[in-house]
């Protein structure tokens, strides 16, 4: 069977990443790389074993599908170019700079019949999956999602940054409209928020709190969803999670068994599926412009006013 040829745009800390685990997989020839970086690109494409290609117009020649894991702002024309080519992609996230750029993107993609995957990488944790088996009719949900400062992605602030994640999820989870947004948010270190908090209201009635920093002493990535039946605490970091349901009078707790498993390796091997079979992705480009959309509504609430 023929390989799919793969390449990375952007071989930093995440995009080196990606290309580890590309050179792992057995349906996957992992052929190019693209980096603007002269150094950091020879020095990559000795390690990995692959050709660094001078231009985009290059590693285009080169690849079936790829990752783009570049800064934000340059996802766009990166993408743009890449999809006109026929290539199937991986984003990270956020997928774009605006939600213009977004649905542009997932209509180039859509009209063209190609693979448009963005990388919120959550979506693929085993703990998820745990949670969607035993979700009903979720009525709050509360999210906590902290870091110390990364010295990276520090050209957007914390809501697009890290709280992103836990919007996806929420949206994913829920499937109801927004209807009210409470937020807040201070820079610290950067010049956009390094601290947020936003409570979402849904026409469903259900309410989500989510908290997100960079400047953290620790590190933590929960979810609590309530609902009717039961209450359910699960830690994304650590893969393990808690149960709790009403027994009579009691409260009885169980622990949620998971599999663990990398969730940055579940998600490339579901794109490079997608790829080969022209299968849907988990978090296609559509879904990644509704999260966009809303976490731009939440750092619009942010922004002081003049």
């Amino acid at each position: 069977m023929k390989k799919l040829r793969v390449g990375v745009v952007g071989v930093g800390h995440i995009g080196g990443n990606h290309a580890r685990i590309y050179l792992e997989l057995p349906n996957v020839e992992f052929v190019a790389i693209r980096e603007t970086d002269s150094v950091r690109s020879a020095e990559n494409a000795r390690r990995f074993g692959v050709q660094s290609a001078t231009s985009l117009d290059e590693f285009a020649g080169l690849i079936d599908a790829a990752s783009v894991a570049t800064p934000t702002s340059s996802h766009f024309s990166i993408a743009q170019d890449l999809l006109t080519r026929g290539k199937h992609l991986l984003i990270e996230k956020p997928i774009t700079e605006t939600t213009a750029e977004a649905r542009e993107l997932a209509g180039l993609a859509a009209a063209r019949g190609l693979v448009l995957q963005v990388g919120h990488v959550e979506r693929f944790n085993p703990v998820l999956s745990a949670l969607e088996q035993r979700l009903t009719h979720p009525r709050f949900i509360e999210a906590h999602r902290l870091s110390p400062y990364p010295n990276r992605s520090t050209d957007i602030g914390v809501v697009l940054d890290l709280m992103i994640h836990d919007l996806e999820i929420i949206l994913h989870l829920v499937r109801s409209p927004v209807e009210s947004i409470d937020a807040v948010g201070v820079p610290v270190l950067s010049r956009g928020e390094d601290i947020a908090n936003a409570r979402l209201r849904f026409a469903s009635g259900c309410i989500a709190n989510i908290t997100s920093s960079r400047i953290s002493p620790e590190r933590m990535r929960k979810i609590r969803v309530f609902q009717e039946d039961a209450y359910l605490s699960l830690d994304y970091q650590s893969q393990s999670g808690e149960i709790y349901r009403k027994e009579g009078r009691e409260i009885r707790r169980e622990p949620v068994a998971i599999e663990k498993e990398e969730p940055l390796r579940q998600q490339i091997v579901s794109f490079v599926d997608c790829a080969i079979t022209g299968g849907e992705p988990k978090v296609s480009g559509s879904h990644a412009a509704a999260a966009l959309e809303l976490a731009v509504e939440i750092t619009k609430r942010i922004a002081p006013r003049d």
